[in-house]
């Protein structure tokens, strides 16, 4: 809402700044195909200084219904504009009614003045709804809180051929209306999507809603008025809201200076040059690292949702790549580490960025802050250059209050049906709850007179099924010293005696491991064969069910690059999984941590790749294909050769079939790891296996954890860091120390071309994982060319081999193979070798350590 009170303080700066302002014509201009501009009350034409002209009372009497003739005026009054000198009256309820020329964005401005008459005091007669055919514009509106006069400005998407307004006294008052502007608005002011600003991702649907224009600032300027907007908005000073003036300065350059990029990703439609022209910046701290935030605060309605637009413009720095600011709102990373000039190339550039604000977070105030990046890039600075607030229409399409047109009560964002649905499965669960517990109760009764001699209890109360065959297996169905199959091909069932043997009696000094599941302890069967044996507790999250799955699914799978499962026992209620041991542990011991040798990015890349091999199989090799749903750093084993294994399928769900996109499923996987598309959505697919693998790709290179929150907050999460450096083309600064100067530039390039491409914001945008792997297998081909030219040069003083500048003639062929190239013998290297001693779960098997990230 634009009032007097919000103009007072640029009045004296709006002559002088438009004394030029004539010299100046906007590059870009709307011819609006709707057009009307009502003086309503008044009997002679209304001329606006920007020129526009407002239809009198009788001019425009054909558009409103109505059964009262009431019009009420003043000869004059401290207004800026003549429209606010007449007005309409209404006892009843009143309409007047648009014929459209086009569908589409319209600007409806509604102009308030509660002038002194002899007839009304509006200030306390006064109270009304105004609403169109869908919308709540105005509920129990009154102006006796209000001073001088004010707009109402909203911007709403207007689909049929008449567009009406309706007037609705409450009973005992009067409705009043000074002007009203409807006029089109062009359909690139509001594109369908924005960004969420938490959960952080993408916010579709934004051309369904209608906004109320609550804020609309000219940071560091004066004034803007209707006459340099060509779609006639107002832009107000910002000093009014400014935390601490102290700590901000104005900038400004001509408004010619700035450049509208190409492509009309912006242009004067968004905002004028005028705005872009002059920006807020941090103020001089004298000190050599300012480290402050620029704050301002904007008071709104609880209960809607916002989008806020923030705009930019890098009008100070006289370089390119030189400033890097952080943008807060409401104290939550909106934009980290924005480099203005890298956008567009160029600096004097427009940008602009949407945000949507949940109520749960807008509250009653939505804050925006702008302040430099922690670390050592460029200038000490940050700016902005604009601000604009809108009310976003809720539930029941109301911008007035928590009722819609048909009475309706609003509900929270975000509730509503999906509350009812919630409601409707808590039913279901708790139904189904009592007709599984009824199931047990009738098994139980029914139990085998020989129950308590049978070495499985699940085996009758609790069958599992893989296919068309009985999950579990009884003892009489083959002979567990002998360490023969099943008839199911499910692996080795082991017996209790034979684990607790093999880790005597699961010792705590055997154990190497502990997570979600249980211990990991490392065990000997069969005359020496080491094992890992994962013992499951009553009380773990993980439970009978992704024991069944990890065997289930372990069962049916064979390949080089996935960790092999050796048998299970379920004998007395336990649940106890066996798996070939893994020597060297989960690669993420080997990036940081653990103190261990560092690896070479030859090592690296090999693991990425015999990893990567190892998911294309898990979403190619099967019919239906299998998504892993874990993926990190912790879960990818060593072996003694350092070849890489893929571990824990505890939350792996079989893809969607041939007629689905996606398989719809609660959310699991660890922070930092997790897909914020399968997030958001709850729908999976492999695509948030990619996702996770890319992030496992940024470790490997950056050596430190996908989430680290003892480190500054644009830190916290690799992939969002890394992926800022990456696009500066500054990734190299953030590499892991022990790789400098040992990565050819061309691998790193093509290796983190593939990570970016994994992070993809959307599933559909990501590559697959045989995409994924040729990229890694070709970072490794110019990585290993580099080192061949480099060995020749050092062996031959007359001639040299030039490193290859280009793909190989041939790009690799092999995307899914179950068998690897042997590690160089650079993987065999004492840090390769290395003897391990005792039983130490963070030398040898901690691969299973960290499992409670689900």
């Amino acid at each position: 809402m634009i009032s007097s009170s919000s103009t007072t303080m640029a009045t004296t700066l709006l002559a002088l700044f438009f004394a030029f302002s004539t010299a100046y014509a906007a590059s870009v201009t709307f011819t609006p195909k709707d057009n009307f501009l009502l003086d309503c009350g008044s009997t002679s034409f209304a001329t606006l200084p920007d020129g526009r002209i407002f239809l009198t009372n009788e001019q425009s009497k054909s558009m409103l219904t109505a059964k009262d003739d009431i019009s009420i005026s003043v000869p004059s009054a401290d207004v800026p504009l003549a429209i606010y000198l007449s007005a309409r009256v209404f006892k009843e309820e009143a309409t007047y009614t648009f014929k459209m020329g086009s569908a589409g964005w319209h600007w409806v401005r509604l102009h308030f003045y509660p002038m002194e008459n002899s007839q009304f005091d509006l200030k306390k007669d006064a109270e009304f709804d105004v609403q169109t055919a869908d919308y709540v514009l105005l509920d129990d509106f009154t102006t006796q809180n209000k001073t001088g006069w004010f707009l109402q400005e909203y911007l709403i998407n207007v689909k049929n051929e008449e567009f009406i307004l309706k007037f609705i006294p409450k009973s005992g008052h009067v409705a009043f209306i000074n002007a009203i502007e409807v006029v089109s608005a062009p359909d690139a002011l509001i594109s369908d999507a924005g960004s969420a600003l938490f959960p952080v991702g993408s916010f579709a649907g934004l051309s369904n809603y209608s906004y109320q224009v609550s804020y609309r600032i000219n940071m560091g300027g004066p004034l803007v008025s209707t006459q340099n907007d060509t779609l006639g908005r107002t832009w107000i000073p910002d000093a009014q809201y400014l935390r601490s003036a102290n700590l901000a300065k104005n900038a400004s350059v001509a408004p010619t200076a700035v450049k509208y990029p190409d492509g009309n990703t912006v242009t004067a439609l968004i905002a004028p040059q005028w705005v872009y022209a002059t920006a807020q910046q941090m103020a001089d701290a004298e000190v050599n690292t300012p480290n402050f935030n620029v704050t301002w605060d904007f008071n709104v309605d609880s209960g809607f949702r916002y989008l806020v637009r923030l705009h930019f413009c890098d009008i100070v720095s006289k370089s390119l790549n030189d400033l890097y600011f952080n943008v807060y709102v409401n104290g939550k990373m909106a934009i980290s580490g924005l480099d203005l000039s890298s956008i567009n190339n160029a600096l004097a550039t427009p940008y602009y960025k949407d945000f949507v604000i949940d109520e749960a977070i807008s509250g009653d105030k939505i804050t925006v802050q702008v302040g430099p990046t922690p670390d050592n890039a460029g200038t000490k600075n940050a700016l902005i250059n604009g601000v604009e607030v809108m009310k976003m229409s809720n539930s029941v399409n109301s911008l007035g209050g928590q009722y819609g047109v048909d009475g309706t009560k609003a509900t929270p964002s975000g509730s509503g049906s999906a509350r009812n649905t919630v409601a409707a499965v808590g039913f279901a669960m708790m139904f189904g709850a009592f007709v599984g517990l009824g199931a047990m109760v009738i098994k139980w009764q029914k139990r085998p007179q020989d129950w308590q001699k049978r070495n499985s209890f699940s085996s009758w109360l609790l069958p599992l099924h893989a296919g068309d065959t009985s999950f579990m297996t009884s003892k009489t169905s083959m002979s567990h010293k002998s360490g023969f199959y099943s008839s199911t091909m499910l692996g080795r069932v082991f017996t209790f005696a034979e684990l607790q043997e093999a880790t005597k009696s699961f010792d705590t000094n055997a154990i190497i491991g502990v997570g979600g599941f249980g211990n990991v302890y490392i065990g000997e069967i069969d005359d020496g064969v080491k094992v890992a044996v994962k013992r499951g507790n009553p009380q773990s999250e993980q439970g009978i069910t992704e024991f069944q799955t990890e065997i289930e699914l372990l069962s049916k799978l064979r390949h080089r690059h996935l960790v092999s499962l050796i048998g299970y026992c379920d004998e007395n209620d336990e649940m106890i999984l066996v798996y070939e041991y893994m020597s060297h542990g989960p690669f993420r011991d080997h990036l940081y941590g653990k103190n261990l040798p560092p690896l070479s990015w030859k090592q690296r890349l090999e693991i990425c790749i015999g990893s990567a091999r190892g998911l294309h199989y898990l979403h190619t090799g099967a019919a239906q294909g299998i998504i892993h749903r874990d993926v990190k750093t912790t879960n990818i084993l060593l072996d003694d050769q350092f070849v890489a294994k893929v571990a824990d399928f505890g939350l792996s769900k079989c893809g969607p079939t041939m007629e689905q996109t996606h398989v719809s499923t609660a959310v699991k996987g660890s922070f930092g790891y997790l897909d914020p598309e399968y997030f958001r959505r709850q729908q999976l697919t492999d695509k948030s296996d990619v996702y996770s693998f890319g992030v496992v790709l940024l470790e490997a290179l950056c050596a430190r954890p996908a989430i680290n929150p003892a480190l500054p907050r644009e830190q916290v999460n690799l992939a969002e860091w890394a992926m800022q450096w990456k696009r500066k083309g500054l990734l190299e600064k953030i590499i892991d120390p022990h790789l400098v100067g040992a990565i050819n530039p061309e691998s790193m390039k093509k290796f983190a071309e593939a990570a970016e491409k994994c992070l993809a914001d959307y599933g559909v945008d990501r590559p697959t994982m045989g995409d994924v792997l040729w990229n890694l297998e070709y970072a490794l081909q110019l990585q290993e060319a580099s080192s061949h030219g480099k060995a020749a040069e050092e062996e031959s003083s007359v001639a040299t081999i030039p490193i290859p500048s280009s793909a190989p003639a041939s790009p690799p062929t092999e995307t899914a193979s179950a068998v690897s190239l042997p590690l160089s013998e650079e993987s065999k290297s004492p840090a390769g070798s290395q003897a391990l001693e005792g039983h130490s779960g963070t030398a040898m098997f901690s691969q299973f350590a960290d499992l409670n990230g689900r």
